[in-house]
């Protein structure tokens, strides 16, 4: 996958004056977990494959939310045109960044996992995919960024259709219900919910079924509309 193209910009050891940076959170739903890109930190005062979220500095002529793509392309291997981003917060404690006054655009990223490309499926020494549950101590406070994060993502699902930016187009009802449960944290009252989604109207029923895994054939369903929705799913 091609790279966007921009000038290598030397990180100073120290920084002087207040700069805007961006950090990003990429998260995706794999294999019955969700989970974020990481990528290995190595700039002062991180070494040695120190983890931490994708981001950097802006440049003068570009946007936050350009720049988030520019590192998300750079840094994760994620292509921006196959996310769903959202600006999620901007955080500025005085002392966040060990080199200097450094104030950050943090940007929420989903995507489902079938529509990443095999760059950003793989995981490298330099760029890889952690379950949110095993989630190692990261550098700077991107600890408190992912938090931010998946509050944000917890909240939504409940009154948005937003959860379909980490599915696939076409799913089995257990998927979504997996996804749902794999978000909050916590199992959910499988009946009630279904009930609740059938009346809400927000999938459509296909006339297929899902074959080649190890359960049996299962009706395959769509979301009826690809425009997020407000509405009370929890």
């Amino acid at each position: 996958m091609k790279k966007l193209v921009t000038e290598k910009q030397p990180t100073p050891v120290h920084i002087k004056f207040a700069v805007l940076a961006t950090d990003i959170v990429p998260l995706t739903y794999r294999d019955g977990e969700l989970c974020v890109r990481l990528i290995k930190v190595d700039r002062p005062p991180y070494f040695n494959g120190v983890p931490g979220l994708p981001g950097g500095l802006l440049t003068p002529k570009e946007t936050a939310e350009e720049a988030a793509k520019r590192h998300l392309l750079n840094r994760a291997f994620i292509n921006p045109e196959e996310v769903f981003l959202e600006q999620l917060y901007t955080f500025s404690a005085v002392n966040r960044d060990p080199r200097g006054r450094v104030v950050s655009v943090a940007y929420l990223a989903l995507m489902p996992w079938s529509s990443l490309s095999s760059d950003a499926k793989t995981d490298t020494d330099e760029s890889w995919w952690c379950p949110v549950s095993k989630i190692p101590k990261l550098a700077y406070d991107h600890d408190e960024v992912i938090k931010v994060a998946i509050e944000r993502l917890r909240s939504k699902i409940t009154y948005t259709s937003l959860v379909m930016k980490l599915l696939p187009t076409e799913f089995v009802f257990s998927e979504l219900e997996n996804c749902f449960e794999a978000i909050l944290g916590h199992g959910i009252d499988k009946r009630n919910f279904r009930k609740k989604i059938i009346k809400l109207g927000l999938l459509k029923k296909l006339d297929r079924v899902s074959r080649g895994n190890k359960w049996r054939p299962a009706n395959l369903y769509c979301f009826a509309s690809k425009t997020i929705k407000n509405l009370e799913i929890l």
